[in-house]
């Protein structure tokens, strides 16, 4: 039995939280926030063990992986106290706000025998999971042209006042949101040889994007394009859509 603690728990720590709660081979041990209503909701009806401090909570259960959903700026550090106290770590994304940041994570990590992984799910949709054995057996031909788009009505206003909106805490739709479609770029197609083009532009915020275009080209003559807007009211959720062409067909999911 795997006993997991839990650092953040808003929308995603709670998502997290509801899916591991019924796996039958993990425990949740503690959960640790900085919402007291939250904290003592879940003191009174499930029992487990909160915290409102993360390195009280690591140094205090007997853990052996932590679950992390808390503003983006934080997961460096939470992910390096981790790795300094054994554990495995799952990180929402992004792994890390600037380069710098991640290139230090991961040096932290080196000969560890630890699991790290961040949250890009596209990885394990069974449609894109589908769409790469396509590619990968040929069956469209060579591809010469995609699009990685994702939209959703998560910003309709300036969101000064939520984490998100900020640059230094949450980086703005180019890091909630292209990530996403970067990461399923790379999963399905691989590194892109040049990125050029990239637009970033503001519809409501004053501080972050939340329009972000750019061009991906690769070395075989292959290009594509990558679109989000985190401001469009027309879709009731944040979706995911990619189309790509080859030589013999074409895809779109």
């Amino acid at each position: 039995m795997l006993r997991a603690g839990f650092i953040g728990f808003g929308r995603m720590g709670i998502t997290h939280f509801s899916i591991l709660n019924t796996h039958p081979s993990v425990k949740i041990a503690a959960v640790c926030d900085r919402s007291s209503t939250m904290l003592n909701t879940l003191k009174k009806y499930t029992g487990i063990r909160i915290y409102s401090h993360y390195p009280e909570m690591i140094n205090k259960e007997a853990l052996d992986f932590v679950v992390i959903s808390t503003p983006s700026d934080s997961h460096t550090e939470i992910i390096q106290s981790a790795v300094d106290n054994n554990l495995h770590t799952f990180t929402e994304k992004p792994f890390a706000l600037t380069a710098a940041e991640g290139r230090e994570t991961l040096a932290h990590l080196n000969n560890k025998p630890l699991v790290n992984q961040v949250g890009y799910v596209n990885r394990f949709n069974e449609v894109f999971m589908e769409i790469k054995k396509l590619l990968e057996t040929g069956v469209i031909g060579e591809v010469k042209n995609f699009s990685s788009e994702m939209y959703g009505a998560t910003v309709l206003k300036d969101s000064k006042a939520s984490w998100r909106g900020k640059r230094k805490t949450g980086g703005g739709c180019m890091y909630e949101f292209a990530s996403h479609c970067i990461d399923l770029v790379l999963y399905l197609l691989g590194q892109p040889n040049k990125v050029t083009g990239s637009i970033m532009q503001s519809i409501y915020s004053s501080d972050v994007e939340d329009l972000v275009s750019s061009t991906f080209i690769y070395e075989n003559g292959c290009a594509g394009t990558i679109m989000v807007n985190w401001s469009d009211e027309t879709f009731r959720k944040p979706t995911n859509i990619v189309t790509i062409f080859g030589t013999r067909g074409k895809i779109i999911a």
